[in-house]
């Protein structure tokens, strides 16, 4: 099963809409905490559902249940916290909320899991489809758009 990741800083909406359209992508999903910052230009919530209805004919999706603790998440943006510890947390987080449960292989089919971050190195996009690898018997092929 594919599912996608893109972050949207870097990116002018042309390469972001592209990228998602020439993939295919049927549902973007938004993992962030925050997706009505007037820092996010194009990439605020009310706006993606538009263009993704409108230039990909697919959903847009907020789901903060993937998203990291605010407390957490600042510490690690404030330099107050190593990404390895980060990792460890937002892994332990995904434990306790028992994501794994919560969806199935299905529901993330052709999806793309929306962050900020440009690249997946350093992002909790790629933790989550991590995790899932973990959990599920369905292995989710990852694609990450840059």
């Amino acid at each position: 099963m594919s599912i996608y990741t893109i972050g949207f800083t870097q990116k002018k909406a042309e390469t972001f809409f592209s990228l998602l359209a020439a993939h295919q992508v049927t549902r973007l999903i938004d993992v962030r905490l925050n997706n009505v910052s007037q820092l996010a230009g194009f990439a605020k919530r009310d706006d993606l559902k538009y263009f993704m209805q409108a230039i990909c004919n697919a959903d847009y999706i907020h789901e903060p249940l993937l998203a990291p603790e605010q407390k957490v998440l600042k510490a690690y943006k404030a330099g107050d916290m190593t990404w390895l510890d980060y990792e460890a947390r937002f892994l332990d987080l995904m434990a306790k909320r028992q994501v794994e449960t919560k969806f199935a292989p299905q529901d993330l089919e052709g999806a793309c899991l929306l962050c900020s971050e440009h690249k997946p190195h350093h992002c909790h996009r790629r933790l989550v489809v991590e995790y899932l690898n973990t959990h599920w018997q369905t292995r989710l092929e990852v694609k990450h758009l840059l």
